[in-house]
């Protein structure tokens, strides 16, 4: 896909605006906000225009130099290497200049629950979530838990963690939707494979701004937690219920020992669902745009399978398996498949464009 000269002119002139006005030290409070936000989306756009543009310049010069018989065969090795180089200098050019989604730079709220397959399908859940635990920290983001309900088994009925980094949501955007496993259980006798499921949702966390809540469409309730957790939970009513009357968006926080904690991180995950609301409501063709590229991320549509008899790991939206079980389900091997579904959605668009 060749970008237009003139394209190349207008990314390069915008950037030089932007770093001027950057460095000029007169920018402050949300305009320089606006202005950082700005140059980190465009700084990756504009390198990747300036190497095509110099490789398109190099080659108008070395088609030049073949009039010159004794730098003719000099230009023509050059001239070949730089002609291959140059289409996925502009393929990565392209996919760079892609529609994000403004949510893609934001950190995430995680939300892992224990689906079908009782005590078993509580154990998977707590192998996703320190899953995306590993994977978090190969990344260098922060996984903060928000709420957890352990099973009495282990593992989690429900999980609900606080991930921030560069780019959390843009790569952990596909991991919502269905996660089915086939294992023999432990608590199995006859060593029959068993099917179980937990569901992911993966919620970009707005800015407080991006959110506007009124304190009088919220019902807010104390109540003793139960669970583990120390004497506490019999003698402190810490534990807080939010509903959003509006919405009948309910949230429930318990784990920390101060109301006020718990509070704080209620009403976290009730901006990040509200958000979300509101983004399918007004992202309308957009979303339907999103859901045909890998997968809605509906949290009832089944996305992957993980086999532990045969050691695979299946991501049905794009018919990718890896037989690295063990490396994915420990964490940094998940990598592999976040890096293919970004992919895959990547060249979707382009063809989308192309077309």
């Amino acid at each position: 896909m060749s970008i237009p000269a003139e394209r190349l002119d207008q990314i390069a002139h915008r950037f030089a605006e932007l770093e001027a006005r950057m460095a000029s030290g007169q920018l402050e409070g949300d305009a320089f906000v606006q202005a950082s936000r700005d140059y980190a989306e465009l700084e990756p756009v504009a390198k990747v225009a300036a190497e095509v543009r110099a490789a398109r310049e190099e080659i108008a010069s070395l088609e030049e130099m073949l009039a010159d018989p004794e730098m003719k065969a000099m230009a023509e090795e050059e001239l070949t290497e730089l002609r291959q180089r140059l289409p996925e200098a502009e393929r990565q050019l392209a996919i760079a200049m892609l529609p994000r989604d403004s949510a893609d730079a934001k950190p995430a709220m995680l939300e892992i629950r224990a689906g079908t397959g009782g005590d078993e399908a509580a154990l998977f859940a707590g192998d996703l979530y320190r899953m995306y635990e590993r994977f978090a920290a190969e990344q260098g983001w922060k996984v903060e838990p928000v709420s957890m309900s352990a099973s009495e088994v282990g593992g989690f009925k429900e999980v609900v963690a606080n991930v921030t980094g560069n780019g959390v949501f843009a790569k952990l955007k596909f991991e919502s939707g269905v996660h089915r496993v086939q294992r023999v259980p432990e608590t199995e006798s006859g060593g029959r494979i068993h099917t179980s499921a937990a569901t992911v949702a993966v919620l970009p966390e707005p800015d407080e701004v991006d959110v506007q809540i009124d304190a009088g469409d919220l019902k807010i309730d104390t109540y003793r937690a139960s669970g583990a957790g120390g004497q506490h939970v019999n003698t402190t009513d810490s534990a807080i219920r939010i509903t959003h009357l509006p919405t009948n968006t309910v949230v429930t926080c318990q784990d920390g020992r101060s109301q006020h904690k718990n509070r704080e991180k209620a009403m976290q995950v009730l901006r990040a669902r509200l958000f979300e609301q509101q983004r399918e409501a007004t992202e309308g063709a957009e979303a339907e745009a999103r859901k045909a590229m890998v997968g809605s991320g509906d949290r009832s549509e089944r996305i992957r399978t993980y086999n532990f008899p045969q050691g695979r790991v299946t991501d049905h939206r794009i018919g990718l398996t890896l037989h690295k079980l063990p490396e994915i389900i420990a964490g940094p091997g998940l990598g592999e498949l976040v890096d293919a579904l970004i992919a895959e959605d990547e060249a979707k668009r382009l063809a989308t464009l192309s077309d």
